[in-house]
């Protein structure tokens, strides 16, 4: 790496599924998150690798998964991202909460994170753990939006907003993100922010979150957990 303004954001997220079609259901008709590609794993290319976005799949909004069924369940915990989280607009909170519930999928009533974060915590047929974030910064993410899915404009996806890794202290975890370029800009309970200096604003998947979670066992790799965070670079 040249210098730590090379990293610009998440490039991508990937985690492990079991039912495809389930999975795909569920991202597309539900999240309303748009199927930009369908491939096999060039590393298994005897199962897919389906990939998630807006409209043409910009970096920073591409969730993929690796349909493994017969992986054994994994579990999240110490040492893991444990939270991937969705950008969503600001009024949106209300229409997403009674959408989950008529659809009855699991999730937790919206909280406020920090000043200006309206969350609701929810887990995919998996129980991969996912975070719809509303705040401000969606109305300057017009274009990170499928403008033909099933979610009207007022209330769809922007892409990321943040990741949260799970950690017994942020210390170590600290010293790596800042090298590549992030800076803690926040902390609240057990929870440190850090965001990429040479970011504009909060938007663009420029955000991680380290939990401090000393006491939780460490994660086990396998269905319904993240397989990998890729970073994005000009280059």
């Amino acid at each position: 790496m040249n210098s730590k303004n090379d990293i610009s954001g998440i490039h991508h997220i990937t985690a492990i599924c079991s039912d495809p079609q389930k999975n795909i259901d569920f991202y597309t008709k539900l999240l309303g998150l748009r199927l930009v590609k369908l491939t096999v794993n060039f590393d298994d290319p005897s199962t897919y690798h389906l990939y998630y976005g807006d409209e043409i799949g910009h970096p920073g909004t591409i969730l993929t998964f690796f349909p493994w069924s017969n992986a054994p369940k994994g579990y999240r915990g110490t040492g893991q991202a444990i939270t991937t989280s969705f950008l969503v607009p600001q009024n949106s909170i209300e229409y997403w909460r009674n959408r989950l519930k008529n659809n009855e999928v699991c999730f937790e009533e919206p909280t406020k994170r920090f000043e200006d974060e309206k969350v609701i915590r929810l887990y995919d047929p998996d129980g991969l753990e996912l975070e719809l974030v509303a705040h401000l910064s969606a109305d300057k993410n017009d274009e990170r939006f499928w403008k033909e899915g099933p979610i009207s404009y007022e209330n769809g996806i922007r892409g990321f907003y943040s990741v949260s890794l799970s950690e017994e202290g942020y210390e170590r975890t600290s010293e790596i993100l800042c090298e590549l370029g992030y800076k803690m800009i926040a902390n609240e309970g057990n929870r440190f922010r850090y965001q990429l200096e040479n970011a504009q604003g909060v938007a663009g998947s420029k955000i991680l979150d380290v939990l401090c979670l000393p006491y939780t066992p460490n994660g086990i790799i396998g269905i319904g957990t993240v397989h990998h965070i890729a970073f994005r670079t000009p280059s």
